[in-house]
């Protein structure tokens, strides 16, 4: 292929952003795939991300199959499978990343118009036949969104691989609960390849250059050219105008969307994934979700086989039959695979929402209802207590999203509810996952703090309650509240014989088991939740969130979870 380093784009206020350009040798016009984000694009997925690289390419040959390997990045897609079959491959460093100097301020609004440049200005190229696809995975996949919501006029598809979309409550706030994932993941990831790092930071194996350069600023001068991005997260603990100019309005978004997420990405990505494929206008619009590594997929020749016939079609025309493709492609859950099942829609159609109620004696979740009144506490920053159905007598099939309904009370004025849903074996042993990032990851996972418990009456579904988190509501002390909890979305079929849980907890979720060691490019082991953990000092007070916590069941109270069956087909 042809290789263009470095090549400039200029911006309207006089940064200069850059950028690689992957094309064919033969002269001519072709369509775009473009990626715009902070990682460094001189950067070599192994140096950056060696645990997630070795870990992907051990278990899937097929990712480094047919490919030097000498280009591939992180999130991105690799060229070497792209530019065959008639592609540009574009990969622009953001705003004070890698090598395009300037202020940097993570998915602001300053980057979304940049993003928005940049499509416009490969379109005028001479290599390029104006349509323009955009595609990655995590941030590179979060800022389409953006983007597409402000309609770039050559914007063609965009393919949107593990996405969140909703700033406060996807990824800094669950539930109103600050998230100590953002400050962590930026030191590590972000400001590990600011621009002006030049000689201290990587070398890349790409260009023999150096990826965050080509200057070498000091680290004041660096420190005065980005953001503190967990400050301002601690700064705006409602969701305030900050994080709505960073949320994208999904009635904007007309281009087609190929929308895929991940079952097992609790914390992050997969709410935006289905709420984008939800709520876009776009008429064509295609769902897919799967599970394992957060990265893997994508690079597997299952991932390119998806994204190359969705980007066939509509950047290059082909009719390959994508316009027959099922509106929603399910890697559905079992114990220890998947089975590959399309439907027409989601939630799905043919969904059985079911109540479990929840019982104190002997901690139950059943589909009876009880009305003996009687109460049940816990520590408030504790474990809390779990609740258990009888074993089931048959496999049955959860695929969907999950709400609960919990009457609680609080010593203090404030309480934070993490609710867990779990599989246990008939010798009560957990079922986990490989999630996106933590190997040992449960079923499902929502939060709500007690203060956040308005909700958003227009935009509530009875299967996924949305709260406005517009103002906090603190409680009385040791009066009864009703709390709608969301449950992000997932997908298991539970064996006959096993019991689904549900845990009512006042802390973040602990696998059962040894911690696993992470990965190379996060700071903290991995004890059931990955990186997302919500174990903030000064947005937990123990003052205001260390006292105990009562749940009040019967006497008209309603106590359930309802999880979404989905009938056997026969």
């Amino acid at each position: 292929m042809r290789i263009d380093w470095d090549v400039p784009i200029p911006m309207e206020d006089g940064v200069i952003l850059r950028c690689d350009i992957f094309r064919p040798e033969e002269d001519g016009e072709y369509p775009v795939i473009m990626s715009y984000g902070p990682y460094g694009k001189w950067l070599h997925f192994e140096d950056g991300y060696k645990s997630a690289w070795d870990r992907m390419t051990t278990k899937h040959p097929d990712v480094v199959a047919g490919s030097t390997n000498k280009y591939q990045s992180w999130e991105v897609v690799d060229p070497e499978k792209f530019v065959p079959h008639g592609y540009a491959c574009v990969r622009v460093d953001s705003r004070g990343a890698g090598r395009s100097p300037g202020y940097m301020e993570v998915w602001s609004p300053r980057e979304a118009q940049d993003y928005y440049n940049c499509i416009e200005w490969a379109a005028e190229q001479d290599w390029c036949d104006g349509k323009i696809g955009l595609n990655g995975i995590s941030y590179y996949a979060t800022n389409q969104w953006q983007v597409a919501a402000m309609n770039p006029p050559h914007l063609t598809a965009i393919c949107i691989w593990e996405g969140f979309a909703d700033f406060y409550r996807d990824c800094t706030h669950h539930g109103g609960i600050l998230c100590t994932f953002v400050a962590n993941w930026y030191d590590m990831q972000v400001k590990s390849v600011q621009y002006g790092l030049g000689e201290n930071g990587y070398r890349s194996r790409l260009t023999g250059g150096w990826v965050s350069g080509p200057e070498s600023l000091t680290s004041e001068e660096r420190g005065s050219a980005r953001f503190d991005f967990g400050q301002v997260a601690r700064a705006h603990a409602m969701d305030d105008e900050y994080w709505k100019a960073r949320t994208p309005d999904f009635s904007k978004i007309t281009v087609p969307v190929l929308s895929s997420g991940n079952w097992g990405g609790q914390g992050l990505h997969p709410r935006g994934n289905f709420e984008g494929f939800s709520n876009v206008s776009s008429k064509d619009k295609w769902l897919e979700v799967h599970g394992i590594e957060h990265w893997t997929e994508f690079y597997t020749d299952y991932g390119i086989d998806l994204q190359l016939r969705f980007f066939n079609h509509f950047l290059k025309g082909e009719k390959n039959g994508w316009d027959q493709q099922p509106k929603v492609q399910l890697q559905v859950r079992h114990v220890d695979h998947f089975v590959e099942r399309h439907e027409d829609a989601w939630p799905l159609p043919s969904t059985q929402w079911t109540k479990y109620h929840l019982g104190a004696k002997g901690h139950t979740l059943s589909q009876d209802e009880t009305s003996q009144g009687s109460q049940v506490s816990f520590k408030a920053l504790g474990d809390g207590v779990t609740f258990l159905t009888e074993p089931l007598e048959a496999d049955t099939e959860l695929t969907g999203p999950i709400a609960a309904r919990l009457n609680i009370s609080s010593s203090t004025e404030d309480a934070d509810f993490f609710l867990v849903v779990r599989v246990l074996t008939p010798n009560l042993e957990e079922v986990v996952f490989q999630g996106a990032l933590d190997p040992n990851t449960p079923v499902a996972q929502g939060w709500l703090r007690a203060s956040h418990r308005k909700l958003d009456t227009q935009k509530s579904e009875p299967y996924r309650p949305y709260h406005t988190h517009d103002e906090k509501q603190p409680l009385t002390p040791g009066e009864v509240y009703e709390l709608d909890i969301e449950i992000w979305p997932t997908c298991i079929v539970v064996p006959a014989g096993c019991r689904i849980a549900l845990s009512v907890r006042g802390r973040d979720y602990v696998y059962p088991g040894p911690p696993d060691a992470g990965l190379s490019n996060m700071k903290n082991k991995f004890t059931g939740v990955g990186p997302f953990l919500h174990d903030d000092p000064v947005d937990r007070p123990i003052e205001i969130f260390g006292g105990t916590t009562t749940l009040h069941l019967g006497e008209g109270k309603e106590n359930w979870v309802m999880l979404p069956v989905i009938p056997a087909r026969k």
